[in-house]
């Protein structure tokens, strides 16, 4: 049986949807730095997890994100895992409820990346908002909370970014926002997935609240190059 893409869904929406937003190449990619430090290799066959290898030296720390354990490329070294789950909502979710949400863009992406810097979302650099739809709610013309788009493959988009400012907690904004978001997916014909660490039961609680139900366990790889080393090919740019 054919592996489902979201077993690989990085790898899947790297090499698909969001190619233009990638670098690397057939056997490995990554996001650019500046959009997000997820990464993943095509498979596990020592021809990709050398191009993998490649990108961690010339791009800095990589995130990966699978169902089970991803191999350390020689060269690279396991700076941290995490166990996950990965979530889907095969109904549609037409209950969203009524709050003020504006849309998030270029010109909110500084209130953006300190909101993420300060809640600790997941991975958001100073890009990420390129990635899919942003909406977030205001408070006296302060961002508080948002909640937007991040891995798109054919036929999925995860949901991601979810986060409310310390001062804002409490008044459902994360289970609004995360609503509207996937209700936006569902009505483009796509179905919304997301991630969450296993120990965030509250988080995963939520998200069951919602529709959502466990498809999947993964795991979060953090790797980052080995002092010194020298992935073969990098210096001819066969990995890049």
């Amino acid at each position: 049986m054919m592996p489902h893409p979201l077993d690989r869904p990085v790898w899947h929406a790297l090499d698909t949807l969001q190619a233009p937003l990638s670098v690397g190449s057939a056997l490995a990619r990554s996001f650019a730095p500046d959009i997000a430090p997820l990464a993943a290799a095509r498979d596990e066959t020592p021809e990709s997890l050398t191009a993998l290898a490649g990108l961690v030296t010339r791009h800095g720390n990589a995130l990966l994100l699978q169902a089970g354990e991803s191999a350390a490329p020689a060269g690279t070294i396991v700076e941290k895992t995490a166990a996950g789950v990965q979530m889907v909502a095969y109904t549609p979710i037409t209950s969203v409820p009524d709050l003020p949400m504006v849309p998030l863009g270029e010109a909110d992406a500084a209130e953006m990346l300190a909101l993420a810097r300060l809640t600790a979302p997941g991975p958001f650099e100073q890009r990420t908002h390129l990635l899919g739809g942003f909406w977030g709610v205001r408070e006296n013309g302060r961002l508080v909370a948002m909640a937007g788009e991040r891995l798109r493959l054919p036929g999925f988009t995860e949901v991601s970014g979810v986060c409310t400012h310390p001062d804002a907690r409490g008044r459902g904004y994360a289970r609004a926002l995360s609503a509207a978001a996937a209700a936006r997916i569902f009505a483009r014909g796509e179905v919304p997935f997301l991630h969450a660490y296993a120990a965030n039961t509250a988080a995963i609680g939520l998200y069951e609240a919602l529709g959502f139900a466990v498809r999947s366990e993964v795991v979060v790889t953090v790797l980052r190059a080995q002092d010194g080393m020298q992935i073969p090919g990098c210096e001819r740019g066969e990995a890049a």
